[in-house]
């Protein structure tokens, strides 16, 4: 009969990190930075810069690669961090760049201003993944 080890926490905080996942999702957000840091540059240049929305556009792309490399930092940490604290920072970050550069994505190309207000709900939950992993290094990790 197998007993249970109780010397083992099989908390989730324990469990290893899914660092190629945090790997991929950081990869795929500057990745597509890129593109459409590109793109606004070259292939939105005259509507961007017609409607006064380049640096907007510019902003929300050079956020999104920002916060994309950050999540591969987390991947960098994951042995060091503990886990829940590690997904929970990823989490804030792709909300926030959803939020955030997504909604002046929309704003630059769209004009609609309203949008406007959803961007600081990104900023927020950008300044709160950071916290995150602030508060994470002042914790140890458990495996």
């Amino acid at each position: 009969m197998n007993m249970p080890n109780n010397t083992s926490d099989n908390t989730a905080a324990s469990k290893p990190a899914p660092i190629g996942q945090l790997i991929l999702l950081g990869a795929v957000i500057a990745g597509t930075a890129v593109a459409i840091g590109a793109f606004g540059a070259h292939g939105l240049k005259a509507t961007l810069a017609a409607t006064g929305k380049a640096e907007t556009f510019e902003t929300a792309a050079r956020y999104q690669m920002y916060h994309g490399l950050a999540i591969l930092l987390l991947a960098a940490l994951a042995d060091h961090l503990p886990s829940k604290s590690i997904a929970r920072t990823a989490w804030l970050f792709s909300i926030g760049i959803l939020f955030f550069s997504g909604s002046l994505y929309i704003l630059a190309l769209t004009g609609m201003l309203w949008l406007g207000a959803v961007a600081p709900l990104g900023g927020l939950s950008l300044m709160a993944a950071w916290a995150s992993l602030a508060i994470a290094a002042t914790k140890k990790r458990t495996t």
